[in-house]
């Protein structure tokens, strides 16, 4: 006898639901009479990491029966995995007719050493996955410094262009980290859920190497982005669908874009994320001789140049400036007064770079737009891969368009301190290729800070308006 049916009624915006320690799952039943019986599918798939900070890191796995142990076997020599981490499981069903039941294990990592690797498998006594390894995040002194990111979205499991160029990458240690930006199986709900399985075992190779930080897109909408709440976990969230975190001198802020569009799941999504990315923003703005650097993620983009009637090509793209008519929950507006340095996008299956704009006006008139620039810089980079294949640019694309792209490829950004930052989009179409290499950069700290009138004027003054 199940004695754990209550908890399967899951409410995809509140994220897992995690399963009680004294449960019986049938096998275990039967075993208590025969101890030939065991878990028909126990065996560890799916591993993946995401960063909570440079010494705790979370890693989940799935499996296709309850295994009772969640366990992390962990230790800085492959031959000795000495330290245990015991996790937590949950089942995860996504709402359709013929339910698959899929385990989700995930298991917190603590008091780990930055730039110290660690060797670790995962699973129980009925199976357990290869060994793994990841570097807790710190500077690349050797390098530079800093830390770099791999950043895309739009992948796919049919035609992921990018996936083994990031996949190597992670392995030899020359990415730190992983910036999904929404889009990733097309769809993850498909063939029963299927399709999200193999998009996860998919990314295994690079996430189960490098923590693997996602953003929600269109195309995980299904039962209210089920999928996606339920196969993630990123920090200081029960859903995944906004949170922030820092990486030495970044905050990144991560937000839906999708609220905006699927409202038949509610506009009170909407309403309780603006009053996150407000009180977060406020917050990352007092500790900002700390932690310099806002960069926010966002799957759908203000700004576009792409052939294809999305909201960036409309005058008053709703993201940019809010809910028709009343205008309410705009985040340009939001993102401007709080100084937001960088702000990453996808969904255009493209990659663009625009010079720093802000309400239709381009900073493009000076010999230097990307030092000091008086409004946030937007880069979209939804070209990883994807069987949706790549768009088209209008023939005559607006001012603020910089640097365009139609190949398929992903960035890699590298956050070198407190003034440098480093954007490079790599072409894969092209044999790596690079398409675009560009510095932003701040000359000092001051510079990072809310933008004031000032700004505006500077933006004005050399800037382009477009009507």
């Amino acid at each position: 006898m199940l004695i754990f049916l209550c908890f399967l009624q899951i409410s995809p915006i509140f994220g897992l639901k995690y399963l009680e320690v004294g449960r019986i799952p049938a096998w275990k039943a039967l075993h208590q009479k025969n101890p030939n019986h065991g878990p028909s599918y126990p065996q560890p798939e799916q591993i993946h990491l995401a960063y909570r900070s440079p010494t705790e890191y979370v890693i989940s796995w799935l499996t296709f029966d309850d295994t009772l142990e969640s366990l992390v076997e962990f230790g800085e020599d492959l031959g000795k995995l000495d330290n245990v981490a015991i996790g937590r499981c949950g089942v995860f069903l996504d709402g359709q007719k013929d339910n698959i039941w899929r385990y989700i294990h995930r298991a917190n990592l603590t008091g780990l050493e930055p730039g110290k690797r660690v060797f670790y498998h995962v699973g129980s006594k009925h199976g357990w996955s290869p060994i793994f390894f990841f570097t807790p995040l710190a500077p690349r002194h050797s390098t530079g410094g800093g830390y770099e990111f791999a950043v895309y979205g739009d992948l796919g499991v049919e035609n992921g262009r990018s996936l083994g160029a990031i996949q190597k990458l992670a392995q030899i240690g020359e990415i730190d980290m992983v910036l999904h930006v929404g889009d990733f199986a097309y769809n993850m709900n498909e063939e029963n859920g299927e399709t999200g399985d193999e998009f996860m075992r998919q990314i295994e190779p690079i996430a189960a190497y490098v923590p693997y930080m996602v953003a929600v897109g269109n195309h995980e909408n299904f039962n209210n982005f089920t999928h996606y709440v339920n196969r993630f976990n990123m920090p200081n969230s029960e859903h995944n669908l906004y949170y922030s975190f820092n990486v030495g001198p970044a905050h990144f802020l991560v937000f839906s874009t999708e609220f905006y569009f699927y409202t038949e799941y509610g506009y009170h999504q909407i309403e309780t994320q603006f009053k996150f990315l407000k009180s977060d923003l406020k917050a990352a703005n007092l500790n900002r001789k700390s932690v310099p650097w806002i960069i926010t993620m966002g799957h759908r983009p203000m700004y576009c140049s792409d052939f294809d009637g999305d909201d960036c090509t409309k005058f008053e793209s709703v993201i940019r400036t809010g809910l028709p008519l009343t205008h309410a929950y705009a985040l340009e507006k939001l993102f401007y007064e709080q100084g937001v340095d960088v702000q990453l996008y996808a969904h255009e299956h493209t990659y663009e770079r625009l010079w720093p704009v802000y309400n239709r006006t381009v900073y493009n008139n000076t010999d230097a737009p990307y030092v000091n620039p008086p409004a946030p810089v937007h880069i979209i980079t939804g070209s990883a891969g994807c069987r949706e294949n790549t768009d088209i640019f209008v023939v005559n694309p607006p001012p603020w368009s910089a640097k365009r792209s139609t190949d398929y490829g992903f960035g890699r950004m590298r956050i070198f301190n407190e003034t440098h930052l480093r954007f490079r989009q790599i072409n894969v179409a092209q044999e790596g290729q690079i398409d675009d290499d560009f510095w932003i950069i701040k000359t000092s700290n001051k510079h990072h800070r809310p933008f004031r009138h000032r700004d505006s004027k500077k933006l004005k003054t050399y800037g382009t308006y477009i009507d």
